[in-house]
């Protein structure tokens, strides 16, 4: 009789659950951080702050691409081989 030890690799297991919890939290950050830059954009835009403006601007922008940046990797990295 087989074990289950014999059949699971356990190696390549545990690492692939540990990728995919850093990349939901780092998601989840970044997307948090995108969350914010966009409230601080629409404060600082109503009191007419306009160099924290474009600070919050540039946050929400970076944010949001290194949120499609992990959509897109993830997207290949699912549909190659």
């Amino acid at each position: 009789m087989l074990s289950i030890a014999s059949i699971v690799d356990w190696e390549a297991l545990l690492q692939t659950v540990a990728a995919s919890v850093v990349a939901g939290v780092g998601v989840a950050i970044a997307f948090s951080v995108a969350i914010y830059g966009a409230t601080r954009f629409a404060e600082a835009r109503r009191m007419g702050a306009s160099l924290v403006t474009v600070g919050a601007a540039a946050l929400t922008v970076v944010a949001l691409g290194a949120c499609l940046a992990a959509i897109t990797g993830g997207i290949l990295v699912m549909t190659s081989g």
